[in-house]
């Protein structure tokens, strides 16, 4: 059963998702806990490749209130993504491309373990971010006046 722990809204209206992908994170304890009680923030936070490796970078986890004083936490550090090889082969070969970068787009609870959806992504450009906002408010006129009628 997947529960649906942070989205990143943004991430949906800044870019253009090409092909999603799953992950696991590598998390001290208490981390655990902590995202397991919705405290986690990937707003901002990207992914990104380093000597055949994920990171998510910039990602916060605040330290588990219960846990007491935390001595060297650092809630902002980069944590390891778990993917299969080939998975991280093709990542390779594609974010070499122009244009492409890896975004965090939500995190959520998978048979108990903590799991990361993350997306290869192009950026859009402002006149097209300006279209989706002006067919999201006709589609709400059109619907306004049907319920009108």
């Amino acid at each position: 059963m997947l529960s649906v722990i942070t989205k990143n809204k943004r991430a949906y209206f800044d870019y253009e998702i090409l092909e999603k992908y799953e992950a696991g994170l590598v998390l001290d304890g208490q981390e655990v806990k902590s995202i397991k009680t919705g405290h986690i923030s990937i707003n901002g936070s990207f992914v990104t490749l380093k000597s055949s490796e994920c990171w998510l970078i910039g990602a916060t986890v605040p330290p588990y209130k219960m846990a007491g004083r935390l001595i060297g936490y650092e809630p902002g550090r980069s944590r390891k993504l778990l993917l299969h090889r080939r998975e991280i082969d093709s990542l390779i070969g594609q974010t070499k491309q122009k244009g492409l970068t890896l975004v965090p787009l939500e995190v959520y609870t998978k048979g108990g373990k903590i799991k990361l959806k993350f997306g290869l992504a192009r950026g859009k450009k402002k006149y097209e971010k300006r279209e989706i906002i002006k067919k999201r408010e006709t589609d709400k006129k059109i619907r306004e006046a049907m319920k009108a009628m």
